[in-house]
């Protein structure tokens, strides 16, 4: 028996009589402010282009973190629940087991079984490395993914001296890059190109799932690209933070009122660095610059293939990011294989660090990782020609778990309570389908995260916050969504209120004290 969840799909029945194609491109390790549609200088036209023609959701939510995130996108559970509560390390938790487990279904798995979906995926997969979590097994029909959570952008060498192997999987058969492959970016945008074109002619609707590895470090890039943002950076991160706040201001994207955050405590003084600091500070940000630039046009290039076959009439398109911009500092982490090369090349393993990441992330603090908004913050774009108005703007606050009820409304299908005679977890999402209808959307009563310790509720206007080891911080979002004046000491009741129903949640999901289950998982080894 079916579960039925999703409402509001009755204006879209009306607008299209077959169900629609969907596609989700999803950027890695992108900031809330790192696009032109949201406040960026970046060189964005396509992206831009589906925000300008279609809608942008301004207070959507990631998992913190791209397992995580992806787990939560593929399943419609919070993480915990879908076995990825970390990484793809299994901490011998049921909850952090690190792969997807036999109490979920992916949408590829729903939309194929339920409405005869044909289904693709390329790019990032990052959600088990068991061969029952793999992107084959787990309901696409075509899939090259890329297992692990980085690879250079030219080979398939491995990144770490830990004896993992970066792996890429075409479908279900191992496959290897060299030096002389296609930029990674490049590689994507083109198997998912070569799969539409072999589908074109079938009546069958698709799901198609685009995961880019960009910008996620190391940062690499092809020398064109950087060329077009070398220098354009010399002015430092502190005039760049003020020109993205004042941008997303005009935009609309955020309220006057929400001040800038403070400029993280641990990134120097732009004037105060030497002129060779400022040039290869300059460079880092114009490699990541030109990662997010490449991706633009590999969209665009999908979107022309849309066209070129006549599926972009009743195509949805959606576009988000995983997680907040990162502040991980790569090339000093001691399981790093270190090579030698110039900035951006094949050889280089180099991340943009805290102080560009502190721009990607504006007005928020808070990085990849983090509970705090900098972390979970997403740009969300949704396309959908003849029923999305264009311009269109919903303030509401939704999160991953909100895609596969969006894709199964969209499709018709409801939520399964078992899939190949596995009983399922039930969906923690709702549709977002009414705001393609200029209509709200049912309201969560609440959005919870957890990622090693860092922690979160959101209830309303109101969010609890903090960051493992951290005392809780409370924020009134509506007014202070750059989180910039604790109210916990003023608030004590709303703390502990909040608090009570997040350990509810988190007992309820299976999260564990973080530095417990990394205790007794290092003892177990």
């Amino acid at each position: 028996m079916a579960v039925l969840l999703f409402t509001g799909s009755t204006a879209l029945a009306q607008a299209h009589k077959t169900k629609p194609n969907i596609v989700i491109i999803l950027a890695d390790d992108m900031g809330f402010a790192d696009l032109g549609s949201f406040g960026s200088e970046i060189h964005t036209p396509n992206i831009d282009r589906l925000a300008a023609q279609g809608l942008k959701l301004t207070q959507f939510y990631n998992a913190g973190r791209c397992c995580p995130s992806r787990t939560a996108l593929l399943t419609g559970l919070y993480p915990h629940q879908a076995g990825v509560g970390d990484m793809v390390k299994d901490w011998g938790d049921p909850a952090y087991r690190g792969y997807l487990n036999d109490n979920c279904a992916t949408i590829a798995e729903l939309l194929k079984a339920e409405a005869g979906y044909n289904t693709i995926v390329s790019g990032k997969w990052h959600v088990g490395l068991v061969p029952s979590a793999l992107a084959y097994n787990r309901g696409f029909d075509q899939s090259f993914t890329m297992l692990n959570n980085a690879s250079s952008y030219f080979n398939s060498d491995p990144l770490f001296n830990d004896g993992s192997k970066i792996t890429f999987m075409l479908n279900d058969k191992q496959v290897f890059r060299n030096d002389t492959s296609e930029y990674l970016t490049q590689a994507i945008t083109h198997f998912a190109i070569r799969s539409l074109h072999q589908i074109k002619n079938e009546q069958k609707p698709f799901f198609l799932y685009v995961a880019y590895n960009a910008p996620h470090w190391p940062i690499q890039a092809l020398p064109q690209d950087i060329a077009k943002y070398k220098g354009k950076y010399l002015n430092g991160w502190d005039k760049l933070r003020a020109q993205r706040y004042q941008k997303l201001r005009v935009l609309g994207i955020i309220k006057n009122d929400w001040k800038l955050s403070p400029r993280y405590e641990k990134v120097p003084d732009w004037d105060k660095l030497s002129a060779e600091e400022k040039d290869k500070w300059d460079t880092r940000m114009a490699i990541y610059a030109a990662m997010i630039d490449r991706m633009d046009a590999g969209v665009g290039e999908i979107l022309a293939k849309l066209k070129e076959i006549k599926k972009d009439k009743n195509t949805v398109v959606l576009f988000l990011s995983d997680n907040g911009g990162s502040a991980d500092d790569v090339k000093n982490w001691t399981n790093v294989i270190q090579k030698a090369g110039g900035p951006g090349s094949v050889a280089s393993i180099d991340s943009y660090e805290t102080p560009w990441a502190n721009v990607s992330n504006t007005p928020f603090k808070g990085f990849k990782k983090n509970t705090h908004e900098g972390g979970i913050a997403t740009p969300f774009i949704a396309y959908y020609p003849g029923v999305i108005k264009p311009g269109a703007v919903n303030r509401q606050p939704a999160h991953f778990i909100d895609i596969l009820p969006t894709c199964l409304n969209l499709a018709g299908v409801n939520y399964p309570e078992q899939y190949n005679g596995r009983k399922l977890t039930t969906a923690q999402g709702v549709s977002l389908v009414n705001a393609f209808n200029g209509k709200p959307f049912k309201d969560h009563d609440a959005l919870f995260w957890e990622h090693e310790g860092s922690r979160a509720i959101r209830k309303g206007q109101w969010k609890l916050v903090a960051e493992n080891h951290a005392e809780w911080e409370l924020y009134d979002l509506t007014n202070d969504r750059s989180e910039t004046n604790n109210l916990a000491a003023k608030y004590p009741g709303k703390v502990k209120a909040l608090e009570t129903e997040y350990l509810a949640w988190a007992a309820k999901v299976g999260v564990r004290n973080w530095d417990e289950l990394s205790k007794a998982a290092k003892k177990a080894e």
